[in-house]
């Protein structure tokens, strides 16, 4: 099912919530607590909006943006287009508006998609959780219309509401009468606990954002020393034999950079052996709470 941001039982779990999650629901026809109505939901919207974006006008107009920006750069390259130069330039303009009305129109067309119908419905059902206190652990960010990285405000963010007070505890029912004990005992609710985070995770989180200079620097610190070496056999000087020291110190960063990167894919495995543990939680009726910057980005690259 994969982990949604917010799952059916947290929102059943407060009366406020779930009661405005129904209303908005029956506006778009939507069960938002219904956890494989959601996924469902979520994997054929993404399905559409990629399609929208795919769209003949986008390309054709990406197309005839490009042709309209690069035509004056060929005339001086070419004699016909330099004795019709004011026609060329008019063409090129003419490209250049008609291709961008095209994106424009493209790129309308897909915030429409994103903005309107059911996704609506559920970011305002997003933003009504988070207003209550109720963590949503994952927002994919095309739901927002964010980029892949998820930077960005995005398109369609999730709406922010006042934040609400957590609802008094009903005092009433016990100042009466007791309530007397049932005939029979109720079976006794199972709580889904959310899978504490190992070790391992917590250094992936860490190290997840580390590294990635080892390979320019060892390139350069190779090439200086290529350099140094050929400037002393051409000019005669001894002492630019003295960069051949930069190249084991290249090599040393090479493998220090291999061993990191060994070591960061291991973690890796760990980190998405937890997200699935998490997902698989919050399928059972688990809370599970926001997760860190590097384990969203995972989640993001993992599907």
């Amino acid at each position: 099912m994969g982990l949604l941001p917010v799952s059916g039982a947290a929102l059943r779990s407060d009366t406020r919530v779930r009661e405005a999650a129904r209303d908005i629901g029956a506006r778009y026809g939507v069960d938002y607590t219904d956890d494989a109505a959601v996924t469902a939901l979520l994997a054929e919207r993404r399905k559409s909006l990629e399609t929208e974006q795919r769209r003949p006008a986008a390309y054709l107009g990406l197309l005839t943006l490009m042709a309209g920006m690069f035509l004056p750069f060929g005339i001086p390259l070419s004699p016909a287009l330099d004795a019709h130069l004011f026609a060329v330039l008019g063409a090129a303009g003419a490209l250049t508006v008609v291709g961008a009305a095209l994106l424009v129109h493209a790129r309308a067309q897909w915030k429409h998609a994103l903005r309107n119908g059911p996704l609506a419905g559920y970011r305002e059902v997003l933003g009504v959780a988070r207003a209550h206190g109720i963590p949503l652990a994952h927002i994919p960010p095309w739901l927002e219309g964010r980029t892949t990285g998820g930077g960005g405000k995005g398109a369609a963010p999730i709406p922010t509401y006042p934040p609400v007070e957590p609802a008094p505890a009903d005092t009433s029912r016990s100042k009466s009468a007791p309530t007397p004990a049932p005939a029979t005992p109720a079976p006794a609710s199972v709580s889904v606990s959310v899978p504490p985070k190992p070790s391992a995770v917590s250094d992936y989180e860490h190290m997840a954002d580390a590294g990635g200079w080892h390979d320019e620097t060892g390139c350069l610190l190779f090439l200086a020393g290529a350099g140094g070496v050929t400037w002393a056999v051409t000019v005669g000087t001894a002492v630019g034999y003295a960069a051949l020291l930069l190249v084991p110190v290249a090599a040393w960063i090479w493998l220090a950079g291999r061993r990191q990167g060994r070591e960061k894919e291991e973690l890796r495995e760990e980190a998405l052996k937890y997200v699935t543990a998490l997902e698989a939680a919050q399928a059972a009726g688990a809370r599970v709470p926001e997760l860190s910057p590097q384990l969203r980005a995972l989640l993001d690259d993992h599907h």
